[in-house]
């Protein structure tokens, strides 16, 4: 119990901290690191090991997929890419539904790109697509917010799913982690366009009249923009399930080094060059120093969750909660639901959806093995229920839910009683789909 107690308060510490005053997760992170290692009667010289080792543990397995992930984000951005795949996707599903619309090209631009620039990126042209459609901007506002958010928390390679697959052993099976993460996308934009039209159409949001959209000149081609986002996704899928079935053979091997995650994204960089040509801002070294000072932050914070859930590895809290819950393990369905409301519990109190995945997966990482939780399916399934619960619920502390009323015109109240509510609801939808999965996989 005692344990239990002492890693309860590490865990308020790095919310109140975050929360109420304002300071860096990194620091907080350090300190409850620290805090639970002497604590628990962890030796001060071994503490400071199992500190670094987590931290270059975690960066060592997924560092330089987030920083090339940025650098493909940072291309699509810059060189038109993502208006040209938010234009295709508008063709595709007629002017008729444009909550259905703005939804799914949230949903596929924000795979590579960050939710907030995303909708900084795409704001314009859901404005535009309201214009043109004759609903409330906050409709296709809506959508858009929906869809760059549910792919920022389930589907590599965004930092937060990434690090969660990094804490809980999942990152030889990313492909299986992308793939369920697509799965439980379409149900979230079933539900975003049922909810930006009821929500959405009544709400009149405060734009400038005289808007227009804001185009890049001489956008790329659509096939050009999509090849940064399709090659790396379909290698690192084939070579997941590959390695699932247990295939082998000269060509197979092939397929799995192209289908490292790190060797993906590689590729995906060579693929953005054609796409630079249409940028004015970027040269290929300029996208690689932006990606990089975009990706700083993120990995620090990711290794710092590393380095706390290392300390919380070398405890005994796998056993301490089997005793305390009567001496069973976890079952699968209760792991998955205590995944998911822990995480929602830190994002909610909180705000960032990259911190609750990084702490919820490392103070998740002792149970799985327990719980028999050692497939690739189950261990994508404990991803995404993590991430479903980084989805509850965005509201003022989370700098997305800003971005969003701000871009979108809505003011707090609104935006609470649409966008929070949005979020709240995906998170539900998306940890049944968990469930489903669970029970039928």
């Amino acid at each position: 119990m005692y344990l239990i107690i002492v890693v309860l308060l590490s865990i308020l510490f790095i919310v109140v901290g975050t929360a109420r005053f304002k300071q860096h997760p990194l620091l907080l992170l350090l300190l409850a690191a620290l805090g639970v290692g002497l604590a628990t009667g962890h030796p001060a010289p071994e503490l400071i090991k199992t500190i670094g080792r987590g931290f270059g543990d975690l960066l060592g397995a997924i560092g330089l997929v987030v920083v090339l992930g940025s650098v493909v984000g940072v291309v699509l951005e810059q060189s038109g890419a993502a208006q040209r795949i938010a234009d295709a996707v508008l063709r595709l599903f007629s002017e008729k539904r444009p909550a259905l619309a703005m939804a799914s090209i949230g949903a596929v631009v924000g795979i590579p790109v960050f939710c907030d620039s995303g909708f900084i990126i795409l704001s314009k042209l859901s404005q535009h697509v309201a214009r043109r459609t004759g609903v409330s901007p906050a409709v296709t506002s809506l959508g858009l917010a929906g869809g760059l958010y549910t792919t920022h928390t389930l589907v590599p390679p965004t930092p937060g799913p990434i690090a969660a697959a990094g804490n809980l052993g999942a990152e030889p099976y990313l492909g299986l982690v992308i793939g369920l993460g697509l799965i439980i996308t379409i149900p979230n934009i079933l539900l975003i366009t049922w909810w930006a039209r009821r929500a959405g159409s009544s709400l009149i949001p405060s734009l400038p009249k005289k808007d227009t959209a804001e185009t890049t000149p001489h956008l790329p081609s659509l096939s050009t923009s999509m090849t940064p986002i399709l090659v790396p996704l379909l290698l690192i899928t084939v070579a997941s399930f590959g390695s699932l079935l247990g295939l082998a053979g000269s060509l197979t091997r092939v397929v799995y080094f192209l289908g490292n995650p790190l060797v993906a994204l590689l590729l995906a960089v060579f693929f953005c060059i054609p796409l630079l040509r249409h940028s004015t801002k970027s040269t290929l070294f300029q996208a690689i120093s932006e990606g990089i000072i975009q990706a700083g932050p993120i990995l620090v914070l990711t290794g710092a969750g590393g380095a706390f859930g290392a300390v919380l590895k070398a405890t005994s809290l796998a056993e301490v909660v089997s005793g305390w819950l009567g001496g069973e393990a976890l079952s699968g369905v209760g792991l998955l639901l205590f995944a998911f409301c822990t995480a929602a519990f830190l994002k909610t109190a909180q705000g960032s959806t990259t911190s609750s995945l990084v702490i919820t997966s490392s103070l998740l990482a002792p149970f799985a093995v327990q719980a028999g939780f050692d497939t690739g399916i189950e261990l994508a399934l404990l991803v995404a229920a993590v991430g479903s619960g980084g989805m509850v619920a965005s509201h003022a502390n989370d700098s997305y839910f800003w971005v969003v009323s701000q871009f979108s015109g809505l003011n707090s109240r609104d935006a609470y009683r649409s966008f929070t509510v949005q979020t709240f609801l995906q998170g539900l939808v998306s940890i049944t789909m968990v469930l489903l999965l669970y029970l039928f996989l």
